[in-house]
């Protein structure tokens, strides 16, 4: 961990000033996003009891979410190609965060699913957006530790989220507005302020370098292939990155997406003790990006991948079996540790893969196409454990399947580390 922060302070110190700004907006985007997503996570028991629906029903939610991420990675990545990475990630931010706002006025579980899935389309243009806007304005050294930063967005924002849900869902569900409790409405419009950050961009970030060197009009539309065009054309690799990204959510969302509700249902946590587990996991779950990032600069992008996924499993009796809540916080510290440490690597990874021309939309496709594969995780876990009414051994059976799956599927693909993306 320390070998990977004194790289990152090294490498930070090496960048101009536009370089920082673009990195740290792609960062704030994907951080901000992934908030936006978890409040839902720790929402369901209240959702549920709200609109008197079984957990499965408003796991629906988390489905449609991820089920239409594929939409708005081909939607925004296209408006990125066409219009530039910077303004295309605004409109990203301010469609996610209006949507979110909407969320908190949901009158019924229909609507809020509906509203879900529109935020799922959302959700979905920001990744591959912020990513080509990163890594083709970075330079190549040090790509590794940067991706295990900007990945960890993720986890950051699921920090923010156990965060808001330990500080703030007790509060709110004390306060009352037309007759009912704020409650988990409340973290949905504090969900919103990510909307904030547009300003941010538009007055400090600069457009990525790559896309303003590309030729213009008719020039444009001769020399650069459609996404369609580019799928055809790569499509071994597409197809290698859409099997390894369905891993890839496999291995997240079935870790992450239900432990809250077996935190709540299964070991009776309070909001508070949920909180605080949250953030104790998610502190894991960025150093292991931090730390494997920088590790795949010596070792590789897929050998540390592999090591990562395969260090899960030792972890599985305290992360899913544990009959305490000290111990599952510790099991759940060391197994988002190795789940993000091999996600840590995904952002370089897919980017020196995907070819120069689609570098907006083809690895972010990839990415929402794995998710979509996988997007019924959480339902199928909810029913699965509805029977026994435990979690527990499914979660344990979920990281078992899903980290052995991944590192095999890793171990198919191409060594990219230090390639050039022009």
């Amino acid at each position: 961990m320390l070998k990977g922060l004194r790289a990152l302070g090294l490498r930070w110190q090496a960048l101009s000033s536009p370089q920082r700004h673009a990195f740290l907006a792609c960062l704030l985007g994907w951080t901000l996003d992934a908030l936006d997503y978890f409040l839902l996570v720790f929402c369901i028991p209240a959702i549920s009891a709200e609109f008197h629906a079984g957990t499965a029903a408003v796991a629906e939610a988390l489905f449609l979410t991820l089920a239409f991420r594929p939409v708005g990675a081909v939607l925004f990545g296209l408006l990125a190609e066409r219009f530039g990475r910077r303004p295309t990630l605004i409109f990203n931010i301010s469609c996610y965060s209006a949507l979110e706002l909407l969320c908190a006025f949901a009158p019924s579980l229909h609507v809020l699913l509906i509203l879900r899935a529109l935020f799922g389309i959302a959700m979905g243009g920001e990744w591959g957006v912020g990513a080509a806007l990163a890594f083709e304005t970075l330079p190549s050294e040090g790509r590794g530790v940067f991706s295990g930063i900007l990945q960890e967005g993720y986890a950051a924002g699921y920090l923010l989220a156990a965060l808001a849900f330990g500080l703030l869902f007790g509060p709110f569900s004390t306060l009352h507005a037309g007759g009912h409790a704020v409650g988990w409405r409340g973290l949905f419009v504090v969900g919103a302020l990510p909307g904030l950050l547009t300003f941010y961009i538009a007055a400090r970030v600069e457009e990525s370098p790559a896309w303003l060197a590309r030729p213009r009009g008719a020039a444009l539309r001769a020399e650069r292939p459609s996404i369609f065009a580019g799928l055809r054309q790569h499509a071994g690799t597409f197809l290698f990155l859409v099997l390894l990204m369905a891993g890839f959510n496999a291995f997240s969302h079935g870790t992450q997406d239900l432990y809250p509700t077996f935190l709540i249902r299964n070991h009776h946590a309070d909001p508070h003790q949920v909180g605080v587990i949250g953030i104790l996991y998610n502190v894991g779950a960025i150093c292991g990006g931090v730390l494997f990032g920088a590790l795949s600069e010596r070792w590789g992008r897929k050998r540390t991948i592999i090591t990562a996924a395969l260090l899960a499993l030792p972890c599985i009796p305290f992360y899913a079996l544990g009959h305490s809540l000290p111990v599952l916080a510790l099991g759940a510290f060391l197994m988002q540790f190795m789940v993000q440490g091999a996600w840590g690597v995904v952002p370089a990874y897919l980017s020196e893969l995907a070819p120069a021309a689609v570098r907006a939309t083809f690895p972010g496709f990839a990415y929402q196409l794995g998710n979509l594969l996988t997007s019924r995780n959480s339902v199928l876990q909810a029913r699965l454990a509805a029977p026994r009414s435990s979690l527990g051994p499914v979660l344990a059976a979920t990281v078992l399947l899903v980290a052995v799956y991944l590192a095999v599927v890793a171990s198919f693909g191409r060594e990219s580390r230090g390639e050039a993306l022009r």
